[in-house]
């Protein structure tokens, strides 16, 4: 099984990215960026199926890639129902319930749709996803929001802020379980978890409602004016939902979600991208410091990752206002595709059970 080769998928709001590895070893590892003009007439995310699909399969045979040898192709877990951290066999109903959005759009629906659109012709090659963004382990008191008709939902980059808090613990000589750490992904959304011991116990919705405003997404948005806003008869349920993740954000500030571009105009003397990029990294740090409290302040570290993370001015920000509460560690990108390949390494050689996804 050692040469078995793998095929992992993370497809992002405005990237699609794969690696193929021989085993635990890579092979190789390409990025496709896709524009908001390419995005355009895509409707729906699932609409983007085929556009995807066809981007990769034309980067494999540029690469010249013997698809034949694929045993696995492992996607980034999307919206399903709640879960527990794990790997799971792409199945029928988990295909439905991310084909129909149950629980909302997000790139990451097209992991598992991608994966077994892959794998379906390849003979004996599996499909897989792994720790998708609804692994769910809040603590009880962290559901309640402050009515009982909306109950707070666990929604966050599951995969990559546990491989890189397994990466820092294993840095230290520690065990993860061993450990309280804050870690805040910072990417297209933005999500910071307390992990408290292995279990990430408090974390904000990264996808379409909580935490800090990001490229695309308007994080917490005042709950009255969002209510007048949402009744004012000019908006429908749809442009709404919009406004909160794919709209809202740095791109309904500054036209762009290009962080980037964004730093370049503030860089250039754009007062107003400066601020808004300012106001992007208050807020994460603002949510950091709330992990903090629900760690009791017994913080073992603060670990940045993410592809904002390669942004050293938002770094500085951040760690200016929240290296009092412990170390802080920047683990720039994403070691996504790393921990889906090895866990399909692990899955097809044995090493671990493959769960089922019963919804």
């Amino acid at each position: 099984m050692n040469d078995s080769i793998i095929l992992a998928v993370n497809p992002g709001s405005t990237s699609t990215k794969f690696a193929l590895y021989r085993g635990t070893d890579m092979v190789m590892q390409k990025t496709l960026r896709h524009s908001t003009e390419e995005l355009a007439p895509f409707a729906r995310m699932t609409d983007q199926l085929s556009f995807r699909y066809g981007v990769i399969m034309e980067a494999l045979r540029e690469l010249n890639t013997d698809l034949g040898d694929i045993a696995a192709v492992v996607g980034r877990g999307g919206l399903v129902n709640p879960i527990e951290s794990g790997i799971y066999e792409v199945n029928d109903l988990m295909k439905k319930h991310l084909s129909e959005a149950v629980n909302g759009e997000h790139a990451s629906n097209l992991g598992a749709l991608l994966a077994d659109m892959i794998a379906g012709p390849l003979p004996g090659a599996r499909a897989y996803i792994v720790d998708p963004v609804v692994v769910d382990e809040l603590e009880p008191v962290a559901r309640l929001s402050g009515h009982p008709l909306i109950s707070r939902r666990s929604i966050f980059h599951a995969l990559n802020q546990k491989a890189v808090a397994r990466i820092y613990a294993a840095s230290v000589g520690k065990e993860y379980e061993d450990l309280n750490l804050i870690v805040a992904h910072m990417g297209g959304g933005i999500s910071v978890g307390a992990h408290r011991r292995g279990r990430v116990i408090d974390v904000n919705n990264a996808l379409n409602g909580d935490g800090p405003f990001s490229p695309e997404r308007s994080g917490g948005l005042p709950a009255w004016q969002l209510a007048e806003l949402c009744f004012s008869g000019k908006y429908s349920p749809s442009d709404v939902k919009s406004m909160l993740a794919g709209k809202g954000g740095i791109v309904a500030y500054l036209g762009t979600n290009d962080h980037m571009e964004a730093s370049k105009r503030a860089e250039a003397g754009d007062e107003r991208a400066a601020l808004v990029l300012q106001g992007c990294s208050y807020q994460t740090a603002k949510e950091i410091g709330a992990m903090s409290a629900v760690l009791e302040g017994k913080v073992d570290c603060i670990i940045l990752t993410g592809g904002l993370a390669y942004d050293t001015v938002h770094v500085e920000q951040v760690r200016s206002m929240v290296s009092h509460l412990g170390p802080v560690f920047v683990y720039p990108g994403e070691d996504e595709l790393k921990a889906l390949a090895y866990n399909g390494y692990l899955a097809i050689s044995g090493h671990i059970s493959v769960k089922e996804y019963l919804g």
